[in-house]
């Protein structure tokens, strides 16, 4: 079997080889530290899974998600991360994950998430059923946020935590200019002024601590 694991943190990544190994036995691995790293690695060769972390340095998880759909659409790429499963469980689905797996779910969630995505199923919890549902029951109930593209709701997310514009800029890889007008958009989109109100909103909506 061969696993791709991108992961910009080393522990991480050697803890999953074991986690891994311990069920299936010897197995290939490559790993990735970066979005680009990740999607490089899947253009070259098909994996028979994918896990994939979202906050990466440069290109994100959901980004490299997009374009390994489009590049390998049967390949199943399983998301971990770190951030819980409301603020990104449903977007994963959404754009085409087999799966989203928080990275303090036990052993035996991720081992049963991983056996489901190579199955060919698509493993979620009973919190994002749950949502899932309710958009298909009534698409236009959806929460504001939801309007905002998987970018958009990235760079939300950062400066309601507090950073600037430069910061995430910086954190990103991007330029202070582009990083600008994402957050002109999602002033627009959210109906807000300025960052503490998107600060204040997060919080309300829950998509921060």
């Amino acid at each position: 079997m061969k696993v791709l694991i991108a992961d910009d943190h080393s522990v991480v990544r050697e803890g999953l080889r074991h986690i891994i190994e311990s069920k299936y036995g010897p197995v290939t691995f490559g790993v990735a530290e970066d979005g680009t790293g990740a999607l490089e690695q899947i253009w070259n060769q098909n994996w028979d899974i994918v896990l994939l972390d979202i906050h990466m340095p440069g290109r994100d998880g959901l980004e490299v998600l997009r374009e390994a759909r489009k590049a390998r659409p049967r390949m199943p790429v399983l998301i971990l991360s770190g951030s819980s499963e409301e603020e990104y469980g449903v977007r994963a689905v959404r754009d085409g994950a087999s799966g989203y797996v928080v990275k303090n779910a036990p052993e035996t969630e991720l081992l049963h998430a991983v056996s489901e995505a190579l199955a060919g199923r698509c493993y979620v919890s009973p919190a994002v059923a749950q949502r899932l549902a309710r958009e298909v029951a009534d698409p236009t109930n959806k929460p504001v946020h939801e309007k905002l593209s998987d970018r958009e709701y990235q760079v939300m997310k950062m400066l309601a935590a507090g950073k600037t514009v430069k910061e995430v800029a910086a954190e990103l890889s991007l330029s202070v200019k582009t990083v600008s007008t994402y957050r002109t958009r999602i002033l627009e989109k959210l109906g807000l002024a300025s960052n503490v109100e998107i600060a204040r909103f997060a919080i309300k909506a829950g998509l921060v601590g």
